[in-house]
């Protein structure tokens, strides 16, 4: 198959990182890529590049046309901020790292922070959905399905089932603001294709679930398997 993506080497990394960090490549600044092409169903690269930029405005309140200076655009600020921020920081923490940050790093990660993601999940699941919804079951997602690196927990409605994600916040954090990568919209999808409930990411804070508008969405979505 031929490839029509760029090779940008090593630089790729810090591209991916610095575009991800400042969240300059989401459906609000490129519009929902994924969804566009399938709905475009192109036949070559140049009828999908005609097709995007005819076609494609961005997600949100304040929606606007794509156009080639808008991408331009775009790009320049992934330059700006790399070569005044990212470079920076991380040549200060090139800098900065010794051996033993390294050693305590992968310990802390593999087994600190599992034991913290472990906690989290039990008294998000355990102590507040399981008494907001007595009468449903909450499991652990099966290892062994595709989307098992996205969904923590399923609730089971009838046939059907409900898929839970379950991620930490901070005090200060805006989860509002969390970005979603298309390829985990597509798992979700993927989920709701197979088992017919949405998927609903909980922001956990101290162990209590900290967007609680989403518990209003669950019960929702709980009455309408129920209905089908």
């Amino acid at each position: 198959m031929k490839r029509y993506s760029l090779d940008f080497g090593k630089k790729e990394r810090v591209l991916n990182y610095a575009c991800q960090t400042y969240q300059l490549s989401r459906p609000n600044k490129v519009g929902a890529v994924m969804a566009l092409i399938r709905e475009c169903q192109p036949s070559s690269f140049k009828e999908w590049e005609k097709w995007y930029f005819e076609n494609t405005i961005t997600t949100g309140k304040n929606s606007v046309k794509i156009t080639q200076d808008s991408l331009k655009e775009i790009g320049e600020r992934l330059y700006s901020k790399i070569t005044q921020i990212v470079i920076p920081e991380w040549e200060q923490a090139f800098r900065e790292l010794t051996e033993k940050d390294c050693i305590e790093y992968i310990y802390n990660l593999t087994i600190n922070r599992t034991y913290d993601g472990y906690l989290r999940e039990k008294s998000v699941i355990n102590d507040e959905l399981s008494n907001i919804f007595p009468n449903i079951v909450f499991e652990e997602s099966n290892p062994e399905l595709d989307h098992a690196g996205d969904i923590d927990y399923v609730a089971k409605i009838g046939k059907y089932q409900i898929g839970f994600q379950i991620k930490p916040i901070t005090a200060q954090a805006n989860f509002g603001s969390t970005p979603i990568s298309e390829r985990m919209q597509m798992s979700f999808q993927n989920f709701k294709n197979e088992f017919g409930g949405k998927v609903f990411i909980l922001y956990s804070l101290d162990g209590e679930i900290a967007n609680k508008g989403v518990i209003e969405e669950i019960e929702k979505e709980i009455q309408r398997l129920r209905n089908i």
